[in-house]
């Protein structure tokens, strides 16, 4: 039950990261940044002020490295229990079916 929860926040915070990183422009958009210029950006320095586009951006990446650590948590915790592959589909040894070889004929 948490896991599915776990795996629907983790998809919707994936899908709203990607929405917002491919909205930011990038840091040389102008064209002083090109030629390694400051550009409009003086009162701040190269960097700029953080808007709040770079803000929620910073917040989902957040979110999704916690979901992602979460998900393999509740993994791991329910993979212990249950015991390793081999215990959960114990291989049956059947027989082979096959007739055996001949055995050649005595030489004369």
């Amino acid at each position: 039950m948490i896991s599915i929860l776990l795996t629907l926040v983790h998809v919707v915070v994936c899908l709203f990261l990607i929405g917002v990183v491919l909205l930011q422009s990038g840091k040389a958009a102008d064209l002083a940044g090109a030629f390694g210029g400051m550009g409009s950006q003086t009162a701040f320095g190269p960097r700029g002020s953080a808007t709040l586009l770079s803000k929620v951006t910073t917040i989902s990446a957040i979110l999704f490295m916690l979901t992602s650590l979460s998900l393999s948590i509740v993994a791991t915790k329910s993979a212990s229990g249950t015991g390793g592959t081999l215990q959960r589909h114990p291989v049956s040894s059947v027989p082979s079916t096959a007739p055996a070889p001949a055995k050649p004929a005595p030489k004369k």
